[in-house]
């Protein structure tokens, strides 16, 4: 199969491309920045998108691409790789994330429609409802913070802060499921050879705040886990922000062979 990972150069494309690689697969991978190795793609220029698509014509097209601040790249993008991927037939999987909800006590369904609070998760549910209007077909893989090595910009945030190379603070108060990289990457894998079509959450099943994750980021690369600098959302004045962002990957976790483990035991060195 050829897979064109859109966003390559990142942690979780990186891994999608790494995994299809060693499966025996054909690889094609695009960064914005022209990194060594893969094609460098403007997702917001729609012509290029399709030049770049209809040229390699993959069976396999994710969709991995995203910048927190960026609505062009996070709807606008999601909306020109779906027209292209549907152009050549590519089975089309699109990463999402659990900011498309405004947040609450109790854990977010598969099937539930989005309800963001602020500009990257209105962003993500832009592009959400835009692939799965262009490809009903398409898979749409809601997931929480991606950790792993130090690729990931939350462990690497963790580290930063805990040994003072930035300041700031992880929040006590807002709880997300987080997810090791290359398992994330592997249940994208499945999913795209499997019929599923939708959305569907892809998330750890533990619960943790962004200070318990610091704490175990930090213990993972010997560091002392008091020494990461914590507050609550209200002290760190972001204004509205959703306290908790839970996924319920049940339906996930009955349909994929891969397991997806807490981040106490992905995190584990």
């Amino acid at each position: 199969m050829r897979t064109l990972v859109v966003g390559a150069s990142g942690h979780l494309g990186g891994e999608v491309a790494r995994l299809a690689s060693a499966a025996g697969g054909e690889v094609v991978g695009t960064a914005t920045t022209g990194a060594t190795g893969w094609s460098p793609l403007d997702v917001t220029d729609r012509a290029a998108v399709h030049t770049l698509i209809s040229s390699v014509r993959p069976q396999l097209i994710v969709n991995t691409a995203y910048r927190a601040d960026s609505w062009t790249i996070c709807a606008d993008g999601a909306a020109n790789v779906a027209l292209a991927a549907s152009t050549v037939g590519a089975r089309l999987v699109h990463v999402s994330t659990d900011a498309v909800h405004a947040g609450r006590p109790d854990p977010y369904g598969d099937d539930e429609p989005p309800s963001p609070v602020y500009l990257y998760g209105a962003a993500k549910a832009a592009g959400e409802t835009a692939v799965r209007a262009i490809d009903p077909a398409a898979v749409v893989v809601r997931t929480s913070l991606i950790i792993g090595d130090q690729r990931s910009k939350q462990v690497q945030l963790a580290l930063d802060l805990t040994t003072g190379r930035k300041q700031g603070a992880l929040f006590t108060d807002e709880y997300r499921c987080p997810i090791d990289a290359t398992d994330l990457a592997a249940a994208i894998l499945e999913l795209a050879a499997s019929g599923y079509a939708g959305a569907i959450n892809v998330a750890g099943p533990e619960a943790l705040s962004r200070a318990g994750l610091g704490r175990l980021v930090a213990a993972a690369h010997g560091l002392d886990p008091e020494a990461v600098p914590t507050c609550t959302i209200a002290e760190g004045g972001l204004g509205a922000r959703p306290g908790n962002l839970l996924l319920d990957s049940t339906r996930a976790a009955g349909l994929l062979k891969t397991p997806l483990r807490p981040a106490s035991e992905a995190l584990r060195r």
